[in-house]
């Protein structure tokens, strides 16, 4: 049952027609809460709420600072997140409240938050279904010198400088957010690179059981491997898997 709203309590301007306003209020107004009445939204901030609710919408997770550089007020979105619409998943996060979450929910929140991350190793492992380790903690490179995120994530950080950090990028839209993560050939070469890190076993396994789940050829393979200067590292291997 859709929440009632008092009229008497709205400040509307006498050109705009009742039915008109009682419309575009009751669109905004949450089935499941009472608390709406005693907020006075006028017709100005009505609009810029219905605006805001559709903004966060379209994006699936949207930050307070692209909230603000559309230039919506703060206040709205306090409003709003009071009120049931809109519900805050971490610091300066948010999306629809009831928004339906995917598998992959968490890669989508943290690379929102920190837009130079990119999913890698394990985690990159695990998203193209590589190999039988289930991570933990989200594994994400950060470009060398760049701040150390705070968020309530559980983190496995790795830094590269370039061209290893841009090489090998693919996105993946994931509830409306594009999700940076390395291909299978650069991840499997990533882990031989930080064997010390994720584990001789984790590399060779991913290495073995890529190849035989065709996520990567052989060419692209080598070239990632050169890119990383552990070629000589995983010649043996390789030749071993394919024989």
């Amino acid at each position: 049952m859709r929440a009632r709203v008092n009229f008497s309590q709205v400040r509307k301007p006498k050109s705009f027609h009742a039915r008109q306003y009682r419309a575009l209020i009751d669109d905004c107004c949450s089935p499941n809460t009472h608390s709406w009445p005693t907020m006075h939204w006028d017709l100005e901030q009505a609009t810029e709420a219905k605006r805001l609710i559709d903004f966060v919408g379209q994006r699936g997770v949207a930050r307070a600072r692209d909230i603000d550089r559309e230039g919506f007020h703060r206040a709205t979105l306090s409003r709003l997140v009071q009120q049931g619409r809109l519900q805050r998943l971490s610091r300066g996060i948010y999306s629809l409240t009831g928004h339906d979450f995917t598998e992959w929910h968490q890669l989508a929140e943290l690379c929102k938050a920190v837009p130079t991350a990119r999913i890698a190793l394990i985690s990159a492992l695990a998203f193209h279904g590589i190999g039988t380790q289930v991570p933990y903690e989200t594994w994400v490179v950060l470009p060398v010198g760049a701040w150390t995120p705070s968020v309530h994530h559980r983190l496995r950080i790795a830094r590269f400088a370039e061209p290893y950090y841009s090489a090998g990028i693919e996105i993946h839209p994931i509830e409306g957010v594009d999700v940076p993560i390395y291909n299978a050939a650069k991840t499997v070469a990533d882990c031989f690179k930080m064997r010390s890190k994720v584990g001789y076993d984790v590399a060779v396994e991913a290495l073995r059981e890529g190849w035989r789940a065709r996520k990567f050829t052989m060419d692209d393979l080598s070239r990632y491997a050169r890119l990383n200067r552990v070629e000589r590292i995983m010649r043996p291997y390789i030749e071993a898997i394919i024989g």
